[in-house]
């Protein structure tokens, strides 16, 4: 049997010039190699509720397998391998950085160490086999979604990064819903020399103009920081720009700023919800409440620039943005979902052990279980864990 090295960089180098369809051919051919007697790809959807195979032909099984309740949805809700009672099947995590993508289902007659070993490295390479398709390639954008998208959606995510991204000192996660009609929320966050850069976006409406409006405004961040702005450039930036080009929408904003090696934690409001700091299972109360500054759009230029806040974060904090959206949803009897309600869903999931993906996979799913969103729900969370 070849060896592990050997089989990996097989697969590798037969991946350059093929579409996402070729890839479980080449996957299950390189876990048989490995001494599996199968492999295939699970991706999970947008909205995180199921597992659907990687397949292409209408002839193979593509039933997809439901994310709650089942082992396949345990190894991607906690991110360690799942193995059958009778040891012959197992579920891989298919995890590229810190974002779950799915996860590989493998089987052989037993599973030893050296094999379960192998089957993390073969999933691992299919994740970035996956990845690097998942831009240009209709099949993994198929399989990744359960309905129909608007355009709005469709130019919002086309601007978002990954909803997950981090280190071994910070993860920042987001959940954007309705996900295949968002029309004015977006957030954006990256890392870059040391720092955790964060933006929370609310543009004024529900329809294209309001995607349009975030896109820019995503647009203009970007190119702000990227040529040393400060976060009140970033917000004059935005300001001016919509202003100029689409005057008749205005966006609330938080931009904010993490020093990954100090905790220092630097934001900006401009007209939205203050983000909660939660410390040790609870919201430290008013710890990030200031006067926000007027939502952006307005055309009021550098002189009213916004004022940044500074906090300084402890080991363990998280900090959650979220959009009014979120806080607004009703229940059948109308009552709204509330701050409160939000800062306990988040508290009581982190206090069961969830990574902070799986803390806003749960929150969401919950949130449509028994509340009606009214407007775009965009939530942001934080957590700064130096080691």
């Amino acid at each position: 049997m070849p060896n592990e090295d050997a089989v990996l960089s097989a697969l590798l180098a037969s991946s350059n010039r093929v579409t996402a369809a070729d890839i479980p051919a080449l996957i299950d051919e390189a876990g048989r190699k490995l001494g599996l007697s199968g492999a295939q790809v699970y991706l999970a959807d947008l909205q995180q509720a199921r597992l659907t195979p990687l397949v292409h032909q209408p002839s193979e099984p593509s039933e997809p397998i439901q994310i709650e309740g089942s082992m396949a949805g345990l190894a991607y809700r906690t991110q360690r391998t799942q193995r059958s009672r009778d040891d012959c099947t197992a579920w891989v995590p298919m995890i590229d950085g810190v974002e779950r993508v799915g996860v590989l289902r493998v089987t052989a007659p037993c599973f030893e160490d050296a094999l379960l070993e192998s089957c993390a490295a073969l999933s691992g390479l299919a994740t970035l086999l996956v990845m690097a398709k998942s831009s240009h390639d209709e099949l993994v954008v198929d399989r990744t979604r359960s309905r129909t998208m608007t355009t709005q959606a469709e130019l919002l995510w086309a601007f978002v990064p990954p909803r997950t991204i981090g280190t071994d000192d910070v993860t920042s996660t987001a959940i954007l819903e309705p996900a295949y009609e968002a029309g004015g929320d977006a957030f954006d966050h990256s890392l870059g020399d040391g720092v955790l850069h964060l933006a929370l976006l609310d543009a004024m409406g529900h329809d294209l103009a309001s995607g349009g409006a975030s896109a820019v405004a995503l647009g203009a961040s970007r190119a702000t920081r990227r040529a040393g702005g400060t976060l009140a450039d970033i917000a004059t930036t935005i300001d001016t720009t919509l202003s100029e080009w689409i005057p008749d929408r205005l966006l609330t904003a938080v931009i904010a700023r993490l020093d990954i090696a100090t905790g220092q934690f630097t934001w900006i409001n401009c007209g939205h919800p203050p983000p909660l700091l939660i410390r040790e299972g609870h919201v430290v109360p008013q710890a990030m409440e200031f006067p926000a500054y007027l939502p952006l759009g307005l055309g009021l230029g550098q002189a009213a620039a916004p004022d940044e806040h500074h906090i300084r974060l402890q080991p363990g904090d998280r900090v959650l943005l979220y959009s009014d959206g979120v806080t607004e949803a009703r229940t059948s009897d109308g009552s709204l979902f509330g701050e409160q309600r939000l800062a306990d869903s988040v508290i009581r999931s982190m206090a069961s052990g969830n990574a902070p993906p799986e803390t806003l996979r749960r929150l969401v799913r919950n949130l449509h279980e028994h509340h009606r969103l009214h407007d775009d729900a965009t939530i942001m969370l934080v957590r700064w864990h130096p080691h």
